[in-house]
């Protein structure tokens, strides 16, 4: 199974993305001079959302200009791409995607977009690990081994929530459940925030969420955190397991969220906004919400996000023919 780029992978990258971007020009841009949308393609609050509204609000802050954040909703995360591709491309309208978009050309064949041709990408904006969160009054599991046995032991009892079919969480799952031989019925939502306030009000029994928009409910006691994917534990979450830990060594599921521009923006405005999303994300402010969810910033744009992209497509598309997800 080839693995999501880990955390380790992305900060190797972000090295030689920062050296690169060190040796090119520094010419002062005027973008922005108006108000800028931002097409976020899932609904408020969920974990797309967590990054985008602090990264906005600093934005506003610096530049003068405000940062609107546009939910779009639908199609796991396909319908606001295909809006935002067809935006103007004026330098006025970003889109803020996630790794579910390197895995919809895999899963939608009959997309009215290209990712890779008709938008541009900017920025890395965050890379967050995946977390097994659940409903503590539905699963009673004290802990990862015991929620493990219980699903082996009864198939098909549990389910779990995504924010759509072809999303990372449905996929996550569907990875979860090859590795350990267990069967859990997905339910996909239109969003990760819709699917998280159910797992919260207990209408399901799991999801395999990003940390980004979990963290503050698995602190606030609302849902349970049982592992967290990957090799090394969270620093947001170092009482939680990581997948090597539970015997899971292969489970590398990370959720990361970047920004793109309709392909055709000025070069003065593509570089106007790298710059000016790299100030917001690297303030303070920024850094303790990024830092309270598990997330890192690792200053990849241009070409190396260009590359960085490229490369998860492909590797979901090796996940999907894999795993047999479907659309459902």
């Amino acid at each position: 199974m080839t693995e999501s780029l880990n955390r380790r992978d992305i900060l190797r990258t972000a090295v030689a993305g920062a050296a690169l971007y060190a040796t090119a020009g520094h010419a002062q841009s005027t973008w922005p001079t108006k108000p800028v949308t931002l097409i976020v393609p899932f609904p408020a609050g969920g974990g797309t959302d967590a990054f985008a509204r602090p990264m906005a609000a600093q934005f506003a802050r610096l530049s003068g200009k405000s940062l609107v954040i546009d939910n779009r909703g639908g199609a796991g995360g396909t319908l606001g791409a295909s809006i935002a591709a067809k935006a103007a491309p004026d330098g006025y309208t970003l889109f803020m995607g996630a790794v579910h978009h390197a895995i919809a050309p895999s899963m939608y064949p009959k997309l009215d977009y290209d990712i890779e041709k008709d938008m541009v990408p900017l920025i890395l904006v965050a890379s967050v690990p995946q977390v097994v969160v659940v409903n503590p009054k539905r699963v009673t599991s004290a802990n990862f081994k015991e929620f493990l046995a219980m699903a082996k032991a009864n198939p098909g009892k549990l389910n779990y929530a995504s924010a759509g079919s072809g999303t990372s969480h449905h996929l996550a799952g569907e990875l979860f459940k090859q590795q350990t031989k267990t069967f859990i019925t997905h339910i996909p939502y239109r969003g990760a925030g819709p699917a998280l306030n159910d797992l919260i009000a207990g209408q399901v029994d799991v999801m395999f969420d990003g940390l980004g928009s979990s963290a503050a409910h698995i602190k606030g006691g609302r849902i349970k955190a049982l592992m967290v994917s990957g090799k090394q534990r969270s620093p947001a979450l170092p009482d939680v397991p990581c997948a090597a830990e539970m015997g899971l060594p292969d489970y590398n599921v990370t959720t990361w969220y970047g920004v793109w521009a309709p392909k055709g923006t000025p070069a003065d405005a593509q570089k106007g906004a790298i710059d000016e999303i790299r100030k917001a994300v690297s303030t303070d402010e920024a850094k303790a919400v990024w830092a309270n969810q598990g997330a890192e910033f690792a200053n990849v744009s241009g070409p190396q996000f260009d590359a960085f992209v490229k490369g998860e497509i492909q590797k979901w598309a090796q996940v999907v023919k894999a795993s047999g997800a479907t659309l459902e």
